[in-house]
């Protein structure tokens, strides 16, 4: 997948506004991150465009590491980075539901 560009502040902002209320859809538990947990958190930006991942306590990986390296494996935006909550952004392909500032 490709690597997305950086999102400037002001898009960034208006997505952790957005993702506030949302509820962690993906889990990295003591498998790490593997190539199912790829396809699941995939599917689930191919959905919703904006999701949250929690890395668990028993991860393998610190959440500094997992973050942009989930990121970059699903060609998605890091939006933010709080506590063990990473959420992250891919518009849809044909017909994005999130209209950016």
């Amino acid at each position: 997948m490709p690597v997305a560009q950086n999102l400037p502040g002001r898009q960034k902002r208006h997505l952790r506004a957005l993702a506030h209320a949302l509820k962690p859809v993906v889990r990295i538990g003591k498998e790490g991150v593997t190539d199912k947990l790829i396809m699941a958190a995939d599917d689930a930006l191919f959905t919703h465009e904006l999701i949250k991942v929690k890395v668990l306590d028993g991860a393998p990986e610190g959440r500094k590491t997992v973050a942009p390296d989930l990121a970059q494996r699903l060609g998605a935006h890091l939006v933010s980075l709080v506590g063990r909550t990473v959420t992250l952004y891919r518009a849809h392909p044909e017909d994005p539901q999130i209209q950016l500032p």
